[in-house]
């Protein structure tokens, strides 16, 4: 009868740690391992897989006054929710402001807007109208870019087990 009751204590207790780092990481989700960095590149390997021709469509309504505030309006709709509402990434989705996207150019960012990433969570936004999707583009390209040190990921598993190895952590 002690050995069980030893047992359940240890399963119990076991149960109880699991649970606390799991609170702490949820709690603390603005922290993100500097070891985990890699995971960050994981977001934008769809930008290689962009075809050329679609990789150099031009924005026709770059420098149009009106798209970026039109875009982001859009963006607060359709993609703030997963993004964030400064497109400073999220539990779903990445940083935008970051080199990669702030790099590619309008016709990559506007064909995975309008194909979508499906086995990573983005949506096809083919059914937005085509100038709302050049809007949202231009939006995103005017977005300011972040340093290395600002980036912004969320991976809770990665960041529950960094939390338990006490791997340092830094802010975004």
């Amino acid at each position: 009868m002690k050995a069980m009751l030893n047992r359940v204590s240890i399963c119990a207790g076991t149960l109880l740690i699991s649970g606390v780092l799991t609170y702490v990481a949820s709690a603390h989700d603005d922290l993100i391992p500097a070891s985990h960095d890699h995971l960050h590149h994981q977001h934008f390997a769809e930008f290689a897989k962009v075809p050329d021709k679609a990789r150099a469509r031009h924005n026709p309504l770059e420098g149009d006054p009106d798209s970026i505030p039109a875009g982001r309006k859009l963006f607060a709709q359709h993609c703030a929710e997963c993004h964030g509402e400064s497109a400073e990434g999220g539990r779903k989705a990445p940083n935008l402001h970051v080199e990669e996207v702030q790099n590619a150019t309008a016709g990559t960012l506007f064909w995975i807007l309008t194909n979508g990433v499906v086995r990573r969570g983005m949506p096809v936004w083919s059914k937005l109208p085509e100038p709302e999707r050049w809007q949202i583009v231009t939006y995103i390209k005017s977005l300011p870019p972040t340093t290395g040190t600002e980036m912004h990921v969320h991976h809770d598993s990665e960041a529950a087990h960094a939390m338990s190895q006490n791997e340092p952590q830094r802010k975004r």
